[in-house]
C-alpha cells in the first residue's frame, strides 16, 4: 500500500480535455477511428513498398520511413490517450510520461526532416531525371534516412534532458492529452530562458530550414514543370509533389505555429486543437493523400492482390 502511495504522488495527472467531460466520448470516438486508419493506411504503405519491386525507388523508401514514423508516432500518444479518456484514471506514470515526451520529440523532428529529404527526391527527379539514378543511389538515399533519424535523436536528447531538470515544485498536472514539452515547460515553477533559446533554435534548425529548403526546391520544381510539354508527365508530376506539398503544408504549419510562437499567447483550446490535429489527425492523412493521388501505389496494390490478373483475363 505504501509503495502504491508512493508510485501514485510522482504519477503525473493528463488534464487532457477534463475541463469539457462531456466531449470526451464523442473525442475518444473520433481518436480511435484517425487512429485505425493510421495504423491501417501506414503499415499497407510500408508494406506495399517492400514487396512491389516496381516501387522499390528513392520515393518510396522515404515514404516507407515517413510511414514507419507516423506509425510509431501516434502509437507512443493515442493508446494512452484513450486509456485516459475512457477510464476514470487520468494519470500517467513518471517513466511513462519521459518515453512519451522523449519519442513524441525524437520522432516528430526525424518526420521534419524526412520531409526535407523527400522534397530533395522530387526536385532530382523532376529537374535532373536523366541523371536522377546517379544522383539519388542507395546508398546516399540511406545516409540521408539515416541522417534524419540521428538528427531527431539528438534534438530529443537536448530538449528532454534540459526540459526535465526544471524544478516542477510538487506540480503534477499536465495540462495537455499527453506529455508534450509546452506542457511540461509550463509546469515549471521557474522561467528558463536558456530552453526558450533552446527551443528557438532547434525550431529554427528543425522547422525553418527543412521548410525553406522545400520552398526552395519547389520554387526550382515549378518553373520546370512549366517547361513540360508532356500533358501525362505534367499530370504525374503534379500528383507526386502535390501530395508532399500537402502533407508539408498540414505537417510544418501546425508545428511552426505552435513551437515557434511564444508559449504564454497561445490559448489552451487553441493548443489542445492544434496538437490534436499534428499528432492524431495528419499521421492518418498521410498515407491517403500519397495513395489516393497516386496511380503506382493502386497499382501495385492491386498486382500483389492479384487483381490486375483478374482484370486482364476479364
Amino acid at each position: 500500500m505504501e509503495i502504491h502511495n508512493k508510485s501514485s504522488e510522482t504519477d503525473f495527472i493528463l488534464l487532457g480535455f477534463s475541463s469539457r467531460p462531456q466531449l470526451e466520448h464523442i473525442i475518444s470516438a473520433v481518436v480511435f477511428v484517425f487512429y485505425i486508419v493510421t495504423l491501417v493506411g501506414n503499415t499497407t504503405i510500408i508494406l506495399v513498398s517492400y514487396l512491389d519491386s516496381q516501387l522499390h525507388t528513392p520515393m518510396y523508401f522515404f515514404l516507407s520511413n515517413l510511414s514507419f514514423v507516423d506509425l510509431c508516432y501516434t502509437t507512443s500518444i493515442v493508446p494512452q490517450m484513450l486509456v485516459n479518456l475512457w477510464g476514470p484514471k487520468k494519470s500517467i506514470t513518471y517513466g511513462g510520461c519521459v518515453l512519451q515526451f522523449f519519442f513524441a520529440l525524437d520522432l516528430g523532428a526525424t518526420e521534419c526532416l524526412l520531409l526535407a529529404v523527400m522534397a530533395y527526391d522530387r526536385y532530382a527527379a523532376v529537374c535532373q531525371p536523366l541523371h536522377y539514378t546517379v544522383i539519388m543511389h542507395p546508398v546516399l538515399c540511406q545516409k540521408m534516412v539515416l541522417s534524419a533519424w540521428l538528427g531527431g535523436l539528438g534534438s530529443a536528447l537536448i530538449l528532454c534532458s534540459l526540459t526535465l531538470k526544471l524544478p516542477r515544485c510538487g506540480h503534477r498536472e499536465v495540462d495537455n492529452f499527453f506529455c508534450e514539452m509546452p506542457a511540461l515547460i509550463k509546469m515549471a515553477c521557474v522561467y528558463s530562458r536558456v530552453i526558450e533559446i533552446v527551443v528557438f533554435t532547434l525550431g529554427v534548425i528543425f522547422l525553418l530550414v527543412p521548410l525553406s529548403l522545400i520552398l526552395l526546391s519547389y520554387a526550382v520544381i515549378t518553373q520546370a514543370v512549366m517547361r513540360i510539354k508532356s500533358a501525362t508527365r505534367w499530370r504525374k508530376v503534379l500528383n507526386t509533389c502535390g501530395s508532399h506539398l500537402t502533407v508539408v503544408t498540414l505537417f510544418y504549419g501546425t508545428l511552426i505555429y505552435m513551437y515557434m510562437k511564444p508559449q504564454n499567447t497561445i490559448s489552451h483550446e487553441e493548443g489542445q486543437f492544434f496538437t490534436l490535429f499534428y499528432t492524431i489527425v495528419t499521421p492518418s492523412l498521410n498515407p491517403l493523400i500519397y495513395t489516393l493521388r497516386n496511380k503506382d501505389v493502386k497499382n501495385a496494390v492491386k498486382r500483389i492482390l492479384g487483381m490486375d490478373k483478374h482484370s486482364d483475363k476479364v
